[in-house]
């Protein structure tokens, strides 16, 4: 056992040089845990930033005033009043990407019940802007009309108050960071643990090491410990350094247990990536394994969409999935900051799924050398 022990280890020592000669790997270790992440949670294009608006105001009330002065930063740059020829020109100049037209009398026709409508006047060539900004302009102008009819009328009308638990401004950075860090930690468990297998075959090393008195369950452990280590501390230190101080994204819960967590999760993952070693000749065979593994497994886990809003068929075979546990938990304890107790199942799973994959995949390693 003590030899068994000591084989493991030094092995694992020999991949973790061996990684830090590798400095194209070096390089994507350090992107994907630095500016992956920033640049998914800050360059994401549906966010609604600083959209230009222009408004022609043919009612000139109390009420339009109101609506002009709707629409101010960061959503909307302060808007601009034209005229009702100038719309196609300006638009045609992509000037503005929503004309608001205000109607003569529309305050007046509010007022007797003729349910005036509003032109609003959108530019779908700026696609990502023009389908999200044209929900929060009618949303606005909703709140602004049903807020200047109670104040007018004179009595309380029952209002609907919205509190945004957990991220109270509905701030895309808060969420895109964590869950792109999410899917690094996947991508880059199973890319290290598949091209430390992988690297041994290429360069004859692998024949080397069985004929030295180890085995295949001593070589198969060094390498998921090693790569399980490197990714464990490079996402310790994203979540402090990057996601917390960078882009101010709080944490609420326990980092320890967010890194046992993890953990977990990188022994199911770099299992997995044993597993498609073992079935891939070269580096490019397995680039292609990742393309069709990591796709589904980041899209159904729900970092993308919510598991709830799957089909119940996809939500059954993506509880098999290492990564949908991981994004549970992950999004229970850094944004709702449950304990132990809230996140004991997501862990068993883990555990389990993870087992199980080291069980097939040492088997398949034992194969693939005899």
């Amino acid at each position: 056992m003590l030899r068994t022990i000591k084989n493991i280890y030094f092995l694992g020592l020999k991949e973790l040089i061996s990684l830090f000669r590798d400095y194209l790997l070096l390089i994507l270790i350090v992107y994907s845990f630095t500016a992956a992440v920033v640049v998914a949670s800050k360059g994401k294009p549906d966010s609604l930033s600083k959209a230009a608006i222009a408004v022609v105001d043919e009612d000139h009330s109390q009420l339009s005033e109101k609506l002009f002065d709707a629409f101010f930063p960061p959503m909307f740059l302060p808007a601009k009043e034209i005229g009702r020829p100038d719309i196609d020109r300006t638009m045609d100049e992509g000037l503005y990407t929503f004309v608001l037209v205000i109607p003569v009398n529309f305050e007046r026709d509010l007022f007797a019940g003729r349910d005036p409508a509003i032109q609003l006047n959108v530019d779908a060539t700026r696609m990502s802007q023009a389908f999200t900004g044209a929900g929060y302009i009618q949303q606005i102008i909703g709140m602004e009309v049903s807020d200047f009819l109670a104040a007018k009328q004179s009595r309380t009308l029952a209002q609907t108050v919205l509190r945004n638990r957990f991220n109270p401004n509905l701030s895309e950075p808060w969420f895109d960071s964590v869950m792109q860090l999410v899917n690094n930690v996947t991508m880059l468990a199973i890319i290290l643990t598949g091209a430390a297998l992988i690297k041994e075959r290429e360069n004859g090393t692998l024949e080397h090491l069985l004929v030295m008195p180890v085995n295949a369950f001593e070589i198969m452990v060094s390498k998921i410990w090693s790569m399980l280590l490197v990714v464990l501390i490079s996402t310790a230190l994203s979540v402090i350094f990057v996601v917390h101080l960078y882009l101010e994204v709080p944490i609420e819960g326990s980092l320890s247990l967010f890194l046992f967590g993890v953990a977990l999760h990188l022994f199911a993952a770099t299992s997995l990536g044993i597993f498609l070693a073992c079935i891939a000749q070269n580096m490019p065979q397995l680039g292609m394994l990742l393309i069709l593994i990591l796709l589904p497994l980041q899209m159904l886990s729900g970092t993308v969409t919510p598991m709830e809003s799957m089909p119940q068929w996809v939500q059954t075979i993506m509880q098999a999935a290492p990564t949908t546990h991981f994004v549970d938990f992950s999004q229970s304890i850094l944004y709702r900051g449950a304990g132990l107790e809230v996140v004991w199942l997501p862990f068993l799973k883990l555990v389990i799924i993870g087992a199980i994959l080291f069980a097939v995949s040492l088997a398949r390693f034992r194969r693939s050398v005899a």
